[in-house]
C-alpha cells in the first residue's frame, strides 16, 4: 500500500492539466523531447552536458488509461496526480543520468538498478495541433519491480515520498487497497507486444561485436502477456514531478500568451501553483 502525505490529498487538479491533456489527445503519438543532465566528459570546460531524446507520454501516475487489450490487475480508483509519465530500459542512458544527477548522487550501474532518482528533467511538447507547445520542468522518479519488496531501499522510500506528496486521495475507503506494483504491472501491460518486446532487445548502446545474452535477448521480438521475465527485469517507469509547467500559445499572432505555473506548497489554498501571464 502506498503511503502519502496528508497535506496533498487535500490539493484540487493542477489549472494547467485538463488543457494539457485536451491537446495531447490530438497528438498521435504524445511524443515528447526528454532532456537530462549527464556528466561531462574529462576535460571539458563545464561539468555538466544536456542530453535530450523523444519519449511517449504514457498518461497521468495513478490514472491508468483504458486499454482493452490490458488484461493485467487494476488498482482501485483511490489517487490522482499531475505527474505524467513514460517508460524505459534500465539499461538506457537515462536512467543513469536520472540518478547520478539526483540527491543520492549514483556513481555506479549497481545503484541504478532499483527504484529511486529524482534528478532534474525537462519535456517539451509541440502540440501543431493546437499551435501550443508545453514545457514541464521537474524531478524524475523511477519505479522498479522493488517497490513493494520485502526490504524497502532508501530509493524506495523516496519515490514513495516524493510521488506520494502530488498524489491525491479521491476515496479514501479504498486506499488500503492501492499497490504500487498493481500500477507498475498495469503500465506495463498497456504496453503493445511490439513496445513490451523492446525490452528483450540486445543491450542499448553495445558493440555488435560485443557478446550478449543471445538466447534470450534479439530485435523485433515481442511479448505477449504481463509476466515475462526478461522484459520486465529491463522495464521502468519514469514519473515526472512537475516543479514548473509552461503553456505558449502560439496559434494567433496577434494574441500569443505564454502562461507560467510554478508550484508552490504555500499557495496550497489556491491548488498550490502560481499562475503568470507572459509574452510568448
Amino acid at each position: 500500500m502506498s503511503a502519502t502525505a496528508p497535506t496533498a490529498s487535500v490539493l484540487p487538479q493542477a489549472p494547467w492539466k485538463s488543457l494539457f491533456n485536451q491537446h495531447l489527445s490530438k497528438m498521435s503519438p504524445p511524443q515528447f523531447v526528454l532532456g537530462t543532465v549527464a556528466a561531462a566528459p574529462a576535460g571539458s570546460p563545464t561539468p555538466h552536458v544536456p542530453r535530450v531524446r523523444y519519449c511517449i507520454f504514457r498518461g497521468f501516475w495513478t490514472e491508468l488509461p483504458e486499454n482493452k487489450h490490458n488484461d493485467a490487475e487494476k488498482n482501485p480508483r483511490v489517487y490522482e496526480s499531475d505527474c505524467p509519465t513514460f517508460t524505459t530500459d534500465v539499461r538506457m542512458e537515462k536512467v543513469g543520468h536520472i540518478f547520478a544527477s539526483s540527491a543520492g548522487h549514483a556513481e555506479s550501474s549497481e545503484q541504478t538498478q532499483g527504484s529511486g532518482g529524482g534528478g532534474p528533467v525537462e519535456a517539451v511538447w509541440w502540440a501543431e495541433e493546437t499551435g501550443t507547445q508545453w514545457r514541464i520542468k521537474g524531478r524524475a522518479y523511477i519505479v522498479a519491480d522493488d517497490i513493494e519488496g520485502p526490504e524497502e531501499s532508501s530509493g524506495v522510500r523516496t519515490v514513495k515520498s516524493e510521488v506520494g506528496k502530488r498524489m491525491r486521495i479521491v476515496d479514501e475507503t479504498k486506499e488500503k487497497d492501492w499497490s504500487w506494483t498493481r500500477e507498475l504491472t498495469g503500465t506495463f501491460g498497456n504496453q503493445s507486444p511490439g513496445i513490451k518486446g523492446s525490452f528483450r532487445a540486445p543491450p542499448p548502446g553495445q558493440s555488435v561485436d560485443k557478446a550478449y545474452d543471445d538466447k534470450n535477448l534479439k530485435l523485433g521480438a515481442k511479448a505477449e502477456g504481463n509476466d515475462d521475465s526478461v522484459a520486465r527485469k529491463n522495464y521502468r517507469l519514469v514519473i515526472i514531478v512537475p516543479d514548473s509547467v509552461e503553456q505558449t500559445d502560439l496559434s494567433d499572432p496577434e494574441k500569443g500568451r505564454r502562461f507560467r505555473y510554478t508550484f508552490d506548497e504555500s499557495t496550497r489554498g489556491n491548488s498550490g501553483w502560481r499562475t503568470e501571464e507572459l509574452w510568448p
